[in-house]
């Protein structure tokens, strides 16, 4: 009897950990939503002169303009999004505290670190592509 009881409890055991790790599976494999573009602060004609290349340390260097009407804000470059062998770069906005840009026209540049392995970067504005850039590779 006691040796019955054993099997039992060990066989829910055993089941158990079954069905945590099938469900763990399926969520893994569960569709993730897709993500939604960030909001663009610019219009068409308020970015120029998109370019991207490599620095001596063979990491890719995003340079453009960006103009904001208003000088309480200054137009900067967010954070890289990296997937695979290209990345995406946008330009956003953050308060200004010190002085304007020359005719409200801002230089803006990133550099995307570890970047190496990188071969192409676009440039986005909400789902808008301003620039796209194919970057060879550092001799």
């Amino acid at each position: 009897m006691r040796i019955l009881l054993i099997a039992g409890a060990a066989s829910l055991l055993v089941g158990c950990g079954q069905s945590d790790e099938a469900a763990n599976q399926a969520a893994a494999n569960a569709v993730q939503p897709k993500k939604r573009p960030a909001h663009c602060f610019f219009k068409d004609n308020e970015t120029k002169d998109w370019a991207a290349s490599r620095d001596k340390d063979g990491n890719i260097v995003v340079k453009g303009k960006a103009y904001r009407s208003d000088s309480r804000y200054k137009a900067l470059l967010g954070p890289p999004q990296i997937s695979g062998a290209t990345a995406s770069i946008a330009p956003t906005i953050t308060n200004n505290t010190s002085y304007a840009a020359p005719d409200n026209w801002w230089d803006v540049s990133a550099t995307i670190p570890n970047s190496a392995a990188i071969e192409s970067v676009t440039v986005t504005c909400g789902s808008k592509t301003l620039a796209d850039f194919k970057v060879a590779p550092k001799a």
